[in-house]
């Protein structure tokens, strides 16, 4: 019986992949996403890096409620589970960076990548 079951895990486990690999192709480079939101920190690693980790968290919180069946409807708990993700390191990141940084500044951040990415991934669906 577990073989079966480690047989069926790993055929999902790929075509999780191969599905993540395809979203990758979407995604704008980090170094792109963080001018948006920070116009005046050029290209500050500390920027780039949280602007980056937030776009992965936000990519595979999207593609763990889609696998599940949930791709829609509950936009609080995939922010609250992105929030729990990077807001230690996010918060860590940018005050090196010399930036005050609070769980309601990184939330407004995490909602700029999220609409960077709705507006993006929407015109490469009409396209």
């Amino acid at each position: 019986m577990s073989n079966k079951f480690m047989s069926v895990m790993n055929a999902i486990g790929h075509d999780a992949k191969i599905v993540w690999s395809v979203v990758v192709k979407y995604l704008p480079l980090a170094e792109d996403l963080a001018m948006m939101i920070f116009p005046a920190s050029k290209t500050l690693p500390g920027f780039i890096n949280s602007v980056g980790l937030i776009q992965q968290a936000v990519a595979t919180v999207e593609q763990k409620f889609s696998l599940a069946g949930a791709p829609t409807g509950s936009g609080a708990e995939k922010l609250a589970q992105v929030l729990s993700i990077v807001t230690p390191t996010v918060t860590q990141l940018l005050t090196a960076e010399g930036l005050h940084v609070d769980s309601a500044y990184i939330q407004n951040i995490v909602n700029a990548v999220v609409a960077i990415l709705n507006v993006r991934l929407s015109t490469v669906a009409a396209a």
